[in-house]
């Protein structure tokens, strides 16, 4: 039975297909002006850092507390402290908290930064921030601010911080940190939008699934 050189077997399907790729190839493409011009503005605008933030804070399920003075700040965190369980407290080794906590928690435990990472049965942590950002509603911390864990292993972070650090958004807020070389001089950083929460089962809000279940914000005005 002679041999079949299958290149000179007809299809004629094949060469319609290839005919019309051909045709398509050399058949220039109109492009179209889009009717509605794309709008790059993700945010709407900040014209009050302070009442954004503040209106962030509540789609974020944060706590914000506004404060005159370092006397109310520790009285406001005194008042967050006394609705914990008792136990241990993870602070950032900071003078200022050193401070706010003398005052606000004279009876109980410290593990402060510059003793190591806070221990999982720490009720709370209490840190300082690098700034606030009033578009999100968002804490920017860093390695600084009390090390790796201190935004993530306790069931309460409570971030005290002055109104100086609010900026109006994201790309203010790391400018900042870049003319401060405060990323360089910090193995960790992290823009903090609320407390630890997720919805992926059956669309039913869990707080508290990979962090602090309560962010509390006391923010001073002075």
């Amino acid at each position: 039975m002679p041999s079949t050189d299958k290149a000179q077997i007809d299809n004629p399907s094949r060469d319609q297909i290839l005919q019309r790729i051909r045709t398509g190839l050399r058949t220039a493409v109109k492009v179209e002006e889009p009717a509605v011009a794309f709008d790059p503005v993700i945010f709407e605008p900040v014209n009050n850092p302070l009442e954004r933030f503040q209106q962030e804070c509540v789609a974020n399920l944060m706590e914000c507390a506004l404060t005159a003075d370092s006397a109310a700040s520790a009285r406001h965190l005194a008042e967050v402290l006394q609705s914990l369980a008792e136990g241990e407290l993870f602070v950032e080794d900071d003078p200022a908290l050193r401070r706010l906590v003398d005052l606000a928690a004279p009876g109980r435990t410290i593990r402060w930064s510059t003793q190591g990472a806070p221990a999982e049965t720490s009720q709370a942590t209490v840190t300082l921030a690098q700034a606030l950002i009033a578009q999100t509603g968002s804490i920017l911390v860093t390695a600084s601010c009390g090390g790796r864990g201190a935004s993530v292993i306790a069931p309460c972070h409570i971030v005290y911080a002055k109104i100086v650090q609010l900026v109006p958004d994201l790309t203010t807020a790391l400018s900042r940190a870049s003319q401060e070389r405060l990323l360089d001089h910090n193995s960790f950083a992290c823009v903090i939008s609320g407390s630890s929460r997720t919805a992926d089962i059956e669309k039913i809000l869990v707080q508290g699934a990979h962090g602090p279940r309560r962010l509390v914000v006391i923010l001073q005005t002075d």
